[in-house]
């Protein structure tokens, strides 16, 4: 059983022949070609419970590999993993991988489910006592008549310190292109067995109590990448409204996640890189407003210039989504969660390794009462203090939904299932206030203020009965009992 650090890349085919014939990368690569069968059960078991069974085909070696989900980042995974060498294409499922204990008898269902198929060059790159292996892989996973393509690098670390991956890896984006990847291969042919996915919603965080405060920081933070990173890449090939919203609302969590941790680090990094986070939701957030609108217009010639407004607001998202500023953000957010000096402070040392349970009991009873306070005499209360309830509900809902797996009880699962659900209710009803505070300081950013359409639009929504619906949200929710207690 062995560990690995690895640091994946995604790129282009285009970008991929820059690399491969740059100076950057040394002489004397290899090359195979490869071809991966996965396996699993009809309904999919192995995946369920976090392994990958797969046997690799390459240079007339077959290699059965058993991966196990360990601590995952986004970008980089560190995770446990089983081989054996095989003579067939036949899988071993005996005790010298966990398979037979967590399927069983089920072992009998498993079959080939999807094929992964690559031409892989491989570097070994060294920069003094630091060795990496790097690895360019381009092909396709296919399952039944459905293809993937894959082009992506891989940045493994033989020797030396993790943050010499990060270092090779903006040498790389300084020639051309690259972005974190978030998909491994077997995922890429998971999601090739399923309907077609365009929109990517927020996954579920899988603490455990055994984990430290500052690693459940990690992988909250590497959740909150990927969840970006899925939906960046449809945006960059299509301007859709639903990819754009969840963008967005990965970047609101992670903002959530510093603001949640903060505690921990008191440092520039940090604070840049929450400058930057800032800037990346600003980037989205006027296409996001337009989407709103449209949504709530009538056909018309106010809708029409809303459409154009929108699509002008499309092209500055793509703009900034294909800018370097936006690659380096997501590489400086994995680089420092994972390696920043942050994780070696004396003064935040207890804090940083004491248990996320109790820490997370803390930090949702310390926003629960923030919310119930915020939101006394809620129908009477100015645009400026909803506004300030609308971000401390959101920032409970995220770490309500980040510390969910910490209480998994039958009885904490029902009440986390309420507590979302009035919390949810109460959000909703601060939206419906809150687009009718903005909606004409976003029609007037785009020139629409003075348009006849303009007073039915910001008619819809009776304030007096959306702010009576909120208070009565609020309520609910405080009399919902806390999940985590």
């Amino acid at each position: 059983m062995a560990d690995e650090v690895e640091l994946k890349l995604a790129l282009t085919p285009e970008a991929a022949d820059i690399i491969a014939t740059s100076e950057l990368l040394p002489g004397g690569s290899t090359t195979a070609k490869q071809r991966a069968i996965y396996f699993d059960t009809p309904t999919q078991h192995l995946r369920k419970a976090g392994l990958t069974l797969r046997i690799r085909l390459s240079m007339g070696k077959r290699v059965q590999t058993v991966k196990a989900d360990g601590a995952s980042a986004a970008g980089l995974f560190a995770r446990s993993e089983w081989e054996q060498t095989l003579k067939n294409d036949v899988p071993v499922l005996d005790d010298t991988t966990p398979i037979r204990a967590l399927v069983g008898v089920g072992c009998s269902d498993i079959a080939p489910l999807f094929e992964v198929h690559v031409e892989r060059r491989t570097w070994d790159v060294r920069d003094g006592d630091t060795v990496i292996e790097a690895v360019l892989d381009i092909g396709h996973a296919s399952a039944q008549d459905r293809r993937s393509a894959i082009c992506e690098i891989e940045l493994e670390l033989k020797q030396g310190d993790p943050e010499a991956l990060f270092k090779l890896a903006r040498k790389i984006d300084a020639i051309a292109p690259v972005r974190l990847g978030v998909l491994t291969k077997s995922e890429r042919g998971y999601r090739l067995t399923r309907p077609i996915a365009t929109v990517f919603k927020a996954e579920p965080v899988k603490l455990t109590d055994d984990l430290t405060v500052a690693q459940a920081f990690q992988q909250i933070v590497h959740n909150c990448i990927r969840q970006f990173r899925l939906n960046e890449a449809v945006l960059l090939d299509d301007r859709n409204a639903e990819a754009l919203h969840q963008a967005r609302v990965a970047i609101r969590r992670l903002r959530s996640a510093f603001s949640i941790f903060k505690l921990l680090f008191d440092h520039p990094g940090e604070l840049l890189l929450r400058e930057d986070l800032r800037w990346l939701a600003s980037e989205l957030g006027d296409a996001r407003n337009l989407d709103v609108l449209l949504e709530r217009s009538k056909p018309g010639p106010l809708r029409n210039r809303l459409s154009t407004a929108r699509e002008d607001a499309y092209s500055k998202v793509e703009v900034a989504l294909a800018s370097g500023r936006v690659r380096k953000v997501m590489l400086d957010l994995a680089q420092w969660t994972s390696t920043g000096s942050w994780l070696h402070e004396p003064d935040t040392r207890k804090l940083r390794d004491g248990s996320v349970h109790e820490f997370a009991g803390g930090i949702l009873n310390r926003l629960r009462k923030r919310v119930k306070k915020d939101g006394r005499d809620l129908s009477e209360a100015g645009d400026e203090v909803r506004h300030e309830l609308r971000k401390d509900a959101k920032k409970l809902r995220y770490a309500a939904e980040f510390f969910a797996a910490l209480f998994d009880g039958k009885k904490q699962k029902r009440r986390h299932k309420r507590f979302i659900a009035a919390l949810e209710e109460l959000q909703d009803q601060l939206g419906r206030l809150n687009d009718l505070a903005t909606a004409r300081r976003v029609l007037e950013a785009f020139g629409l203020a003075n348009d006849p359409d303009v007073a039915a639009l910001l008619a819809k929504g009776n304030k007096n009965k959306l702010l009576d619906a909120a208070a009565d949200a609020h309520d609910a929710l405080v009399d919902t009992k806390p999940f985590w207690r």
